[in-house]
């Protein structure tokens, strides 16, 4: 934990959120995991906290700082304005949304769907959100990653936020997947915001480098699953 002036920096930071910002400090007590979007902070918000944070403590925050928890913004002041990683992809895939939407959503099949998946487990259900335990096969080194994630899906716009709830070496992962039509298919598109423990093995821009090396190889293992069940009206989308 960062402490300035000998108050922890998490709590400056809200108490410019509070004072400039229009924050509840009752609701940020009771979410402090809360990214300042789920918080309530609108765009002028933003900008308020941008300002005061730039001249306070001399750093930048990023255009993408309302997927960010208080303490995450905490730990890019303490560091100096180190930026979080951000990685888009996405891939367009021959079948209509509602079919892509169904699939790849369908949590409890992601070992059908991805290669690096080895066990998925749902640990929770409540409405559109499921609370999950994903297990990847063991890697290079024979290291088996495991970790909890939780994600909720809005069949009404099409997109889905989810996050890390075991964080592992990330500080924060937070993902936001969107869905469109277009003329060929439908596009599906993976956004992460996320920052590195200074601790972890690789660092923001190694982790970058590796998240969208893989999400190039699943996208396409995704989109050659999807569309080959379209075309062969297969059961399951890993049929062979």
């Amino acid at each position: 934990m960062t402490v300035t002036r000998g108050r922890p920096l998490t709590a400056e930071i809200t108490d410019i959120l509070v004072a400039h910002c229009g924050l509840d400090a009752d609701v940020a007590a009771r979410a402090p995991a809360a990214s300042l979007e789920e918080l309530g902070l609108d765009s002028l918000a933003l900008l308020e906290l941008s300002a005061v944070v730039a001249d306070r403590y001399r750093v930048q925050i990023p255009e993408h700082a309302a997927q960010l928890s208080i303490p995450a913004v905490a730990d890019l002041v303490a560091r100096g304005g180190d930026q979080p990683g951000h990685t888009e992809n996405s891939v367009v895939i021959a079948a209509p949304l509602p079919l892509v939407w169904d699939v790849t959503n369908d949590v409890a099949n992601w070992t059908e769907l991805f290669t690096e998946y080895a066990v998925v487990e749902i640990l929770h259900r409540e409405g559109n959100t499921v609370r999950f335990r994903l297990t990847m096969h063991p890697d290079e080194n024979g290291t088996v990653w495991s970790w909890v994630s939780e994600r909720t899906a809005d069949p009404t716009t099409r997109e889905v936020h989810a996050h890390r709830v075991e964080t592992g070496p990330f500080e924060y992962m937070r993902i936001h997947w969107h869905y469109a039509e277009e003329t060929e298919g439908t596009r599906m598109t993976w956004v992460q915001d996320f920052a590195m423990r200074p601790t972890a093995p690789v660092d923001t821009a190694g982790m970058t480098e590796r998240i969208n090396a893989n999400s190039a190889v699943q996208l396409a293992v995704i989109k050659e699953r999807i569309e080959r069940r379209v075309q062969t009206g297969a059961a399951g989308v890993g049929d062979e």
